[in-house]
């Protein structure tokens, strides 16, 4: 058997009874957070299959908890993110959800700020690695594991040939992209995984490049 990672052999370290459980749903808070940007004021948690039925027990709760509000999968105040989130104003609630034909390890966060809100559906595989669904509606695939660009724009001609040539004069490699948009000529996203780490400064550069884009969020490797 061929194996990407150790994670897939030792799992991830971490704070937690479960690899899947425990430490992919801190990493699928951490992703929500990162592309919200911003400091979360609510959040809504809609669970399915194995995840709702052993959340409690498992710390599911806790750990997607503590991600949202920024810890890592080894933070040890993964146990207290309850606490943390009530003392930082951060209001929270769980909810059951059928989201479809998903791993049964899946969640849906709606994620606000002060000045915007996401909803991304997420699963986690095993071991601590998980992967987005969907975002905003739209189906997309990203996994943190790399750094990522999150594209909103307007769905025009070209615009995935100026995103790739802006990239290569930059020497960054595309590792997966993929553009989903809500109409035809309306608005869309497009996320890109690369091989090279990126730096937020990059996004003033990408903005006067492509006008119609509305806005950019780069995520780290998690």
């Amino acid at each position: 058997m061929k194996y990407n990672s150790a994670f897939e052999i030792i799992g991830p370290v971490m704070v937690g009874p479960s690899s899947s459980h425990t430490a992919g749903a801190v990493r699928i808070g951490r992703l929500a957070r990162a592309v919200l940007a911003e400091q979360p004021t609510h959040v809504r948690f809609e669970l399915m299959g194995s995840f709702l039925a052993t959340y409690r027990g498992h710390g599911t709760d806790v750990a997607l908890l503590a991600g949202v509000l920024g810890m890592s999968t080894d933070d040890a105040q993964v146990p207290n993110a309850l606490e943390v989130a009530k003392e930082s104003g951060l209001v929270y609630e769980f909810a059951a959800a059928n989201l479809g034909h998903y791993h049964p390890n899946t969640v849906r966060i709606t994620l606000s700020g002060k000045s915007k809100t996401i909803c991304m559906v997420a699963s986690s595989l095993g071991g601590g690695k998980v992967e987005v669904q969907e975002l905003d509606g739209l189906p997309v695939k990203f996994t943190g594991e790399r750094s990522t660009f999150i594209l909103y724009h307007v769905d025009e001609q070209g615009f995935l040939a100026r995103m790739s040539r802006w990239l290569d004069e930059r020497g960054i490699n595309i590792a997966r992209l993929s553009l989903e948009r809500w109409q035809k000529g309306g608005d869309a996203i497009t996320v890109c995984e690369v091989d090279t780490p990126v730096c937020a400064r990059l996004t003033r550069d990408l903005f006067a490049a492509i006008p119609t884009l509305r806005d950019i969020c780069i995520i780290d490797e998690l």
